[in-house]
């Protein structure tokens, strides 16, 4: 068998027919700069085609069920072996997913407790949250008790005809307004506080079906039904995520959830939280940290279950292994980092018996501090040691340095990448003149006089999830790093709790920007307005024919460029529209220019393009802030949804540098930056703190830390061993004196 996996003329996304051979049963780094192609190679080619093929050998009914894989634009691979991808995408499986059920700890663990448990629930589903034999009856399992705030949802200042009821589905003019309007109970212009009692009860609480209104008064042929009761039945058991708009935003102002009371937040039915083993019950269990139940199971002496114990004991070590022992089996898989999530699959995979896999991580070291990156890079040898394939995405030197070959994409990124510039060792790549090689080989400049502080942003006994009563002053007009090991507590310190010491503050982070596919750097910046008014004015014509979303768009493909057939319980296909040629606009819009450019081609022109093309102030201002955070390879006309979570988060930034003097946070900005990228977002900061803005940061990455006026440190561990401030001051401070892990390696 060849020993390696040979990859020729691949074209996907901006790669420039590729050819390149990857080490089989090594650990292969690829790197480069943000947009050069890194992902376009291993994820969109080698990982689309393994899967691809894996799927095919399967039925057409199990094709339906697995994940669909595009083919790639490649010539020809050669000896891939079935693929796993263990990368940063957020766990899904809705609000009754947990660390327990993602990892199949949580299963296990059931099967102990229906074994050995006393007295015993019955069955192993008769502990679980997720069937009705092991549900709390009222919570349904969810560990949160949803209820309606009537305040918020009748507004007794208004009448019926004003919109007293406050929910969009019940707006003047909507069906279900019309069931109370026309219902002949009320006076549609009398203000709800001035109704009698009866007239309350009917409108707020009316069971449905008891009470029938006057004869032809009954609008909407249905029973009637008060709103509350109606809203509940209809509404409450949705997640906010499935509401849209204003309904997303009035629905979380109506309902407030809280913890359930019947079941404490534990999620489960009376039976089995009393059923116990060595003293514990399985609620106990589920709400421990991993380390703990760790160290609880191995006291845990009973011969007939040892093989389970044993086995629930292996998983849970590689999940303190792997940085997550501050984890509890109960967390929601929602509210977990994209790197908590990686790691988290990283759990499943580690004690597989399988071998010559093909494992891909995307940025694997992604939420790490410095801490744990290595004992991370000891699980990458791990999988490679009993014979599999490892490739890593990955920007951390330190994963760099243990690879046994490292592929350098580039030189630029965008159409000025996709090229591998470089191959071959680490020690090779140090000396390589690429991007990679002078960010690996650069000098760490010192860093002036931190700006001096004149005023501070106070929080006060803050106590979220792990931390234990914490004061500390966050100051103003200068830049804060927060850091510390995972699950310290930043987040829940400056996430939960500085945006109301600071009520201006703005949260830049990297979860998914609302949009449908249409959505693209253009529009979310608000630069199509300025751009097609530019063509409306030069030619004459309305702004609508200069915008794929109106009169402009190819109605064939309704201005998306592409058709998508869907073929049922068969891989879908995307094609390029041939009437427009994948241009999205049709060909009355594209024969009109500007500067000797139609709108199709500027949707298809790069931000640094773009930026010499129009002189136009407000596009061009646009188009170099999009270029300072380091965008300035993407396309105007590019779909958000194909975009990173880093670079989300620089989007939004971008967006925010046009009102500098605000309170600015920021979660890891470093997530997807290359070596030399860092240095750019680090200038960046400072030009914004310069320009009045209060800029912090939560950051483990030790160039943006030391760049800092201000360090606030968290620990000195994670979970329930964290949660406290262990050092604040400058960075020369903790260097000099600091005892922390951030000290240690900001020293090193």
């Amino acid at each position: 068998m060849s020993e390696m996996i040979r990859v020729r003329g691949a074209r996907e996304n901006t790669l420039k027919n590729v050819d390149v051979d990857i080490p089989k049963r090594k650990l292969t780094v690829v790197t480069g700069v943000s947009g050069s192609g890194k992902s376009s190679l291993v994820f969109d080619t080698l990982a689309a085609e393994s899967g691809r093929q894996l799927n095919e050998t399967f039925s057409a009914f199990a094709q339906g069920r697995l994940p669909s894989y595009g083919q790639p634009d490649v010539d020809h691979l050669e000896n891939l072996s079935a693929v796993i991808i263990v990368d940063q995408k957020r766990l899904s499986g809705g609000p009754r997913s947990t660390v327990g059920t993602a990892t199949d700890i949580g299963a296990r663990l059931r099967l102990l407790f229906s074994r050995v448990g006393e007295p015993s629930a019955g069955y192993s589903n008769a502990y679980s949250f997720n069937d009705p034999a092991g549900m709390c009856p009222l919570c349904q399992g969810l560990g949160v008790a949803a209820t309606v705030e009537v305040a918020e949802l009748v507004d007794e200042d208004r009448s019926l005809a004003e919109g007293a009821i406050t929910f969009p589905a019940f707006a003047p003019g909507q069906w279900m307004w019309k069931a109370y309007a026309r219902s002949g109970f009320f006076d549609v212009g009398k203000k709800v506080r001035d109704y009698t009692a009866e007239e309350r009860e009917i409108l707020l609480h009316a069971p449905a079906g008891t009470l029938k209104p006057p004869a032809g008064m009954d609008a909407v042929g249905t029973a009637y039904e008060g709103v509350v009761p109606r809203f509940t039945r209809i509404y409450l058991q949705k997640e906010p995520e499935s509401l849209k708009g204003a309904q997303r935003e009035a629905f979380e102002r109506i309902v407030a959830r809280r913890r359930c009371p019947e079941c404490a937040g534990s999620r489960l039915a009376a039976p089995a939280r009393a059923s116990r083993v060595a003293g514990r019950s399985i609620a106990d269990c589920n709400a421990m940290q991993a380390d703990d139940l760790l160290a609880v199971l191995g006291e845990f002496d009973r011969p007939e279950v040892a093989p389970l114990v044993a086995v629930l004991r292996e998983h849970l070590s590689r999940m303190v292994t792997l940085g997550l022992g501050y984890l509890s089996l109960g967390r929601a898989t929602s509210t977990l980092s994209g790197g908590e999530s990686q790691r988290i699959k990283m759990v499943r995979h580690l004690g597989s018996a399988l071998s010559d896999l093909l494992y891909v991580f995307d940025e694997p070291t992604v939420g790490l501090h410095p801490r744990d990156v290595d004992t991370l890079g000891a699980m990458l040898l791990a999988l490679r040691d009993r014979g599999n394939t490892v490739i890593v995405v990955e920007h951390a030197p330190e994963i760099m340095a243990i690879a046994d070959h490292c592929v350098d994409m580039g030189p630029g990124a965008g159409g000025a990448g996709g090229q591998v510039v470089f191959e071959g060792p680490y020690e090779r790549l140090r000396r390589a003149d690429t991007p990679t090689g002078a960010g690996l080989r650069a000098d760490r400049v010192e860093r002036g006089e931190p700006r001096p502080v004149s005023d501070w942003m106070l929080i006060e006994h803050a106590s979220t999830n792990n931390l234990r009563d914490v004061t500390v002053r966050v100051p103003r007009d200068v830049l804060t790093v927060v850091t510390g090991v995972a699950g310290s507590g930043k987040s829940s310190l400056i996430l939960g709790h500085l945006p109301t010491a600071a009520p201006d503050a703005v949260v830049i982070d990297q979860r998914p920007i609302r949009g449908s596919r249409r959505s693209s750097p253009a529009t979310f910046t608000g630069l199509l307005d300025s751009i097609r008014q530019i063509y409306a004015r030069s030619t004459g014509r309305p702004a609508g024919l200069f915008t794929p979303n109106s009169t402009g768009g190819c109605p064939d493909c309704e201005g998306t460029g592409l058709i998508y057939t869907d073929l049922a319980f068969m891989e879908g296909v995307t094609t390029r529209c041939e009437t427009c040629r994948g241009r999205r606009f049709t060909p009355e819009a594209q024969r009109h220019t500007v500067g000797g450019r139609s709108i199709a081609d500027v949707f298809e022109m790069s931000v640094t393009e773009a930026r010499a093309h129009f002189p136009q102030k407000p596009v061009r201002d646009t188009l170099t802030r999009l270029a300072d955070v380091g965008l300035g390879y993407l396309t105007l006309g590019q779909p958000l949804t194909s975009l990173s979570g880093g670079e989300r988060q620089r989007l939004k930034l971008a967006t925010e540098l046009a009102a500098p003097g605000r309170t600015l946070i920021l979660d890891e900005p470093t997530t997807g930056l290359h070596l030399a990228d860092i240095d750019h977002l680090v200038a960046l900061l400072n030009r914004m703190v310069d320009a009045g803005s209060t800029v912090v940061v939560i950051e483990h990455n030790l160039d943006v830390i030391r760049a800092a006026d201000w360090i606030i440190d968290l620990g000195p561990e994670a979970g329930h061993d964290g949660g406290q401030v262990v050092f604040t001051g400058t960075p020369l401070t903790m260097v000099e004196s600091g005892a922390t892990h951030t000290a240690h390696h900001l020293r090193r």
